[in-house]
């Protein structure tokens, strides 16, 4: 099992516990509430739930996947993520992720057209930015310098973004800037 099916496994695991329900069960009810849209649906689970805005968010995927005929728990959340034109930056993900994962424990969240790392708070996102360009968002408030890296105005959903377009960019001043980001994180 790779890291992402094994963060969100345990994910879905702590949102069973957290409800005393079985993900099934949570999925049917969230289709019985004949919502259409994403957001009001999500917005329903946190209310009704009390639970935060990313375990709402992977509930409301699950429930909708499985409306469809399909089973958003399956499979690699990756495939969806490197697709057509972008697969071949699937190789920086993986290059990126065996050098996070040796940092220490953390939650890896799929989103729609990236990857979320956190832990107390998100200190990375990684994915394909473009077909040819992939982002490595970095949440890090002390100041950072690196070639391929540039500060993102403020307010947005990290505080610097490192554009890579192969594995070979991947060099130790962009892991240990990574490093700072997971370790202040906390």
């Amino acid at each position: 099992m790779s890291a992402v099916d094994q963060a969100l496994e345990t994910q879905l695991s702590n949102i069973e516990a957290k409800t005393g329900r079985s993900r099934a069960a949570l999925a049917k009810e969230i289709l019985a509430q004949g919502l259409t849209k994403h957001g009001e649906m999500v917005k329903w689970v946190k209310e009704s739930w009390g639970l935060g805005h990313g375990d709402a968010n992977t509930l409301v995927h699950i429930a909708r996947k499985g409306a469809e005929g399909g089973d958003e728990a399956a499979g690699d959340p990756l495939d969806a993520i490197y697709v057509g034109a972008k697969a071949g930056q699937r190789a920086i993900h993986k290059a990126l992720m065996k050098q996070i994962e040796a940092f220490g424990p953390f939650e890896v969240a799929p989103k729609k057209g990236y990857v979320s790392l956190r832990r107390a708070k998100q200190f990375a996102m990684l994915g394909p930015k473009t077909n040819t360009r992939f982002e490595l968002g970095v949440n890090l408030k002390d100041d950072a310098e690196h070639p391929l890296m540039k500060p993102v105005k403020p307010g947005g959903m990290c505080q610097y973004i490192i554009s890579l377009h192969s594995a070979d960019e991947i060099d130790d001043g962009v892991i240990a800037i990574v490093r700072r980001a997971y370790e202040a994180a906390g």
